[in-house]
């Protein structure tokens, strides 16, 4: 099989989230703290391969679904260029390292991915067809990579933190779904996604407006318990807004494309670390 389609299975586009496993140690001001190069590699390494075999065995699952993905139809799996049996080999090498590497990070941290992975696995099985549980199962990912990075590194996590986190990711989720709507236009968005006919007409958007105001509010009070610099609160509220905009205009709502295709989301991504380690790190 072709390097570049063992690449396109494994989505590495998306590993982009696992950056949230450095949150716990780049704003505790701990980055500073981790001693060599392989503890900081192994937790990423360790749960983007997690990631990459659920990738594998959702598209596996959802294979005569994603033909009619305007988007997805592109995918190895789908389009027929890798079969059942090899795909799920490699999702079994990729689960076996990744267990490895967990393993190698700590107890706890095993622990964190074999949670990652059981809800992943059942929300492709079962629980992706429920509305309202299945956009949690997705933000339940993010919450794991935060608490991932905290066992990891060996940083206690702020409440504020992880509801800031919480609605984000609800937020995000939340613009996806409308994004996959908005992108089947005159089409049918229950062939991309059965579960979106179960939802009203504007739920999506009215949870975007919800936990997207919520997230600025438990930040800006993360912000204010920390003593950290609220010029972050305009930049994070640009961001938001530029997200929604996006996703209303049709231009899709898959935070990491948006975040590496988008110049002002990346923009504002790059500032706010930038501010952030500042703050943190400089003043």
């Amino acid at each position: 099989m072709k390097i570049n389609l063992f690449l396109a299975i494994l989505r590495p586009h998306q590993w982009l989230k696992n950056l949230l496993l450095l949150f716990p140690p780049f704003l505790g001001g701990a980055l500073h703290r981790i001693d060599s190069f392989t503890s900081f590699i192994l937790p990423l390494i360790s749960f983007s391969l997690a990631a990459s075999c659920i990738y594998i065995v959702n598209d596996l699952l959802d294979r005569q679904q994603d033909v009619h993905h305007p988007q997805k139809c592109k995918r190895p799996i789908a389009a027929g260029q890798i079969s059942f049996h090899t795909a799920l080999f490699y999702a079994a090498v990729v689960l076996g390292v990744a267990l490895l590497a967990a393993w190698q990070v700590s107890l706890h941290f095993l622990i964190v991915v074999i949670v990652y992975l059981s809800i992943s696995l059942a929300y492709s099985l079962k629980l992706k067809k429920i509305p309202i549980v299945e956009m949690f199962c997705v933000v339940s990912g993010f919450l794991l990579r935060l608490y991932a990075g905290g066992s990891a590194f060996q940083v206690k996590l702020s409440d504020w933190l992880v509801l800031s986190v919480f609605l984000l990711a609800l937020f995000l989720v939340a613009g996806k779904r409308l994004g996959e709507i908005n992108h089947a236009g005159g089409g049918a968005p229950t062939l991309i996604r059965p579960v979106l006919a179960l939802y009203p007409a504007r739920f999506f958007e009215i949870c975007m407006a919800l936990s997207g105001a919520a997230v600025l509010v438990t930040y800006t009070l993360y912000l204010i318990h920390y003593n950290g610099n609220l010029l972050l609160v305009p930049l994070c509220c640009f961001g938001l807004l530029s997200y929604l905009a996006r996703v209303l205009a049709g231009k899709g709502g898959d935070p990491t494309r948006a975040l590496l295709r988008d110049p002002y989301l990346f923009c504002v991504g790059v500032a706010w670390a930038l501010l952030v380690a500042w703050d943190i790190y400089l003043r």
